[in-house]
Formats: C-alpha cells, structure tokens, sequence
C-alpha cells in the first residue's frame, strides 16, 4: 500500500495544544464497524458501549522526564531527547544544538555527544535516571507548540501509571479517571494491564513510499500472568477485549503470533492459549491486511498523516470508514493527537 493513502489535511486549529480541564470530558467517536456507523459522544459516556465479561486492557508505563536541557562549551543551548539505555549511563538521544562534544546539564552533571553510523549516543559518568526529576521535563512531541508546565507532570500521564521507561504518554488512557474506571469494574467489566514501553519507533517517519517496506523499531513489552489468564478465559468463553490504545495492541498481537493456535480448553495455570504472559520485545508493524487475534474493540486518539498509529488503526475497522471518521472528525470539531479527543471502535 501507499503512504498517501494515509495522508490527509489537518488545520493547526486542530491540534490540541492543552488538554481538557477534566480527562474524562473529551469527545468520544464511537464507530460501530460491522454497521459502518458513527455516534458522538462524551468520553465518560464509554460504559455504555462496554458489557459484562468484557476485557478492558491499560498500558500502565510511566512516561519519564526524558527531555533534559544544557550547554556546550562555548554556552550555546543544547536539547537532548533521551530514547534508551543500552549500557549503564550510557543512552541513544535524539539532540539539537550539537553535532558532536561535551555537554553540561544542571546539578553539575555532565556527558559527552557522540555519532556513530547514525546513531547519537550520550554517555556521561552519572547514572541521569537518578536525577531524571531535577533534570529533566515531560516529553512533550514538537506539535504542542508551547513550554511544558508543572500540569504537564501529571496530565501527560495516566492515572494508572506505574513502570517508569516511556518516552511518550500511551495517550488513549488519558481519557480515563478512577472514578470512571470504579465505574467500568462495578458493571462487571474486567480491568488488566500490561506493560509497553512507548520509545521513538512508534514515531519514527515512515520514510518508504510501500508501506510495507517499514521496519519499526524494537519496544520492551511485559504480560503479566493474571493478564494472560484474563484474555485466555474470554477468548475461550467468546468474551471480547478491549485495548486501551495503539501500544496494547501492539503488544497483545505481537505476543499471540508467537503462541500456538488457540484451542479450548485452557491447560491449568493459564499460560497457554491466546496469550502467554511473560516479557519480549516487538517491532510488529501491524497494517491492512492484518489479521487481529485478539482484540474485539480499540480506544484511541486520532493519529498524525502518516504515522504507524494512525495505519495500525485502520486496519481495525478498514481505511475506507476510518477516512470517513477522520473528516467528520474535523467537520465537527475534534481535537487531536495527544491531548485531543478520543475514539471507541467497536
């Protein structure tokens, strides 16, 4: 397939620039795939659209501060963007203001800059995670076009945050509450998470023209046993899942393409079957044409032109009624990317 295919105008007005006073109040497009369907609602109006039985998924990674200022030498600015540790004190950055040198950041810590075969690497003598809270801000992406604030700590994340590694919020859980997750358990709907770590492949341009040609980076992902067993029960029981965004999806179809067929029923302990819990890394592109094998339903934001998101979302209810969303979308005034509004499809 294209990349254009998955091009489309996008005024600047509508891209959220601050997220709404109350998380749970945004705009929820609700797209019912077999009725090629669309209703508007309200996020907190979600429950409506879940049943008992179901499976509802969050992806609990923490976003770290992982933007961190300083200068060089001469006292020009420096900006680093860290993306991975791969050695003790020693990380892949994407930085501006520096090809190559010593950097110093705030509480006298410094590093040095480094490229080699493309890669840019930072390694300093101090262990940054420790002081990532001083040092560091929330990553915010480059299409917010103004300063983090202290809010910024708390609403670019979820309320169930609680493994640090992401460089990026799993946005589509933004929108939920406690209130409104004690809300969604009390109707009888199952609540697990799973751990993806949101790194800069689930940004990274897509530079080739066939899609299929797009190779994404490795991500860190972890299924937790009692996640596991969750989807495995429903699945043999024809209960659905529910994913809370791009980055559960990725993870649960990455983990069941490396399980067996499913067969009911489930051996003893809940290992075997859809899903097997335990960690891994993916860099499954998932496209049209895709086969899901385990998610019913998705939650999630509305995508950037050209972007891996917004190509793994249309292959959920098909690019043909996603497209049509998306310009209703705009017609009617949705917010979008991050801290944007939100979609239900069903």
């Amino acid at each position: 397939m294209k990349l254009s295919e998955f091009d489309y105008r996008l005024p600047k007005e509508s891209i959220a620039q601050y997220p709404v006073k109350e998380r749970d109040s945004s705009m929820l497009m609700v797209i019912h795939r077999n009725h090629r369907t669309i209703e508007h609602r309200i996020f907190r109006d979600i429950p409506e659209y879940l049943q008992r039985g179901d499976v509802l998924i969050l992806n609990d990674t923490r976003v770290i501060p992982a933007r961190i200022y300083g200068k060089k030498t001469t006292g020009g600015k420096v900006e680093v963007l860290l993306i991975k540790e791969f050695q003790p004190n020693k990380w892949e950055v994407i930085v501006k203001g520096l090809q190559n040198g010593t950097v110093a950041f705030n509480n006298g810590i410094s590093g040095h800059i480094s490229r080699n075969n493309g890669t840019v690497t930072l390694t300093s003598d101090h262990d940054i995670k420790e002081i990532l809270n001083t040092i560091g801000v929330m990553p915010l992406p480059p299409y917010i076009k103004r300063p983090v604030n202290q809010l910024d700590a708390r609403q670019y994340q979820t309320v169930y945050a609680e493994k640090d590694g992401a460089i990026a919020a799993p946005t589509a859980g933004l929108h939920f509450t406690k209130e409104l997750l004690e809300k969604i358990k009390e109707k009888g709907v199952v609540v697990r998470k799973l751990t993806l770590h949101v790194g800069y492949g689930t940004f990274k341009p897509i530079s080739c023209e066939e899609i299929e040609n797009h190779h994404m980076d490795e991500e860190y992902y972890e299924i937790p046993e009692q996640t596991a067993h969750a989807i495995n029960c429903a699945k043999s029981e024809g209960r659905r899942i529910i994913a809370v965004g791009t980055t559960v999806t990725r993870a649960l179809e990455a983990s069941a393409a490396k399980s067996p067929p499913f067969n009911s029923p489930l051996v003893k302990g809940g290992n075997w079957g859809v899903i097997k819990y335990g960690s891994g890394k993916t860099s499954i592109f998932i496209y049209p044409g895709h086969k899901f094998k385990v998610i019913d339903a998705l939650v999630t934001n509305f995508h950037l032109p050209k972007s891996t998101p917004l190509i793994l979302t249309s292959a959920f209810p098909g690019i043909e009624l996603l497209k049509r969303a998306y310009l209703e979308a705009l017609d009617k005034g949705y917010r979008f990317f991050s801290y944007g509004d939100a979609m239900l499809i069903i």
